[in-house]
């Protein structure tokens, strides 16, 4: 779920990219509405009213919630000052590798990989499983990162297209593919024929 709520603010930049340029009125001020920069202006408000109300129900933000929101605000503030898309392009990109260097440090800082303390509360698995999937996040995340860069100056017309649904797709992908080791592992251990793998606590 938490994935997938970083997908709100991206689905409302989409939707409001993709409207013909209008100009719109709004308590005495005349807006332009559709097109890259208007749908820039709604992804930093979107984000900001995601992750505030998330804040306020929870009281607080996770490291991965603050980066998204601060890279959001960082790199959208400059498409819009500077007048160039070009800021936004690599938004995501630098997000993701961002997300694999601290998968990647958390093999040597702490003493868990950082899949297993986000999700270790819910599953007990063998530390090497831990380790195979904490790698699976670095890789998927240099993949995603990648990907993005790639299609955003490669392939500008269908940029924002694969910003949204591509992203989207891919991380679904990747969790079903986690899912499905998940519980081979889990199967494993209910058959008896793996026993340092133990079910979820109830």
């Amino acid at each position: 779920m938490k994935q997938f709520i970083d997908f709100i603010p991206l689905i409302l930049f989409f939707i409001v990219f993709k409207l013909d340029p209008r100009t719109v009125e709004l308590a005495g001020h005349s807006y332009m509405l559709g097109g890259i920069f208007s749908a820039t202006a709604m992804l930093i408000a979107s984000s900001v009213v995601v992750y505030g109300t998330l804040f306020l129900l929870q009281r607080k933000l996770e490291k991965g919630q603050w980066l998204t929101l601060v890279a959001c605000l960082a790199f959208g503030t400059l498409t819009l000052v500077f007048h160039n898309e070009t800021f936004l392009k690599w938004k995501a990109p630098v997000v993701s590798w961002l997300f694999a260097i601290g998968f990647a440090a958390s093999h040597f800082i702490g003493e868990q990989p950082l899949i297993q303390r986000l999700m270790g509360h819910a599953i007990q698995l063998p530390q090497a499983i831990w380790t195979r999937l904490n790698i699976a996040w670095i890789l998927f995340f240099l993949i995603s990162g990648a990907a993005n860069l790639f299609v955003a100056f490669t392939f500008q017309s269908i940029w924002v297209d694969f910003k949204v649904f591509g992203s989207l797709g891919m991380t679904l992908l990747f969790l079903l593919g986690q899912g499905i080791f998940l519980a081979r592992h889990m199967h494993d251990g209910d058959g008896q024929t793996t026993p340092s793998v133990t079910r979820p606590k109830d």
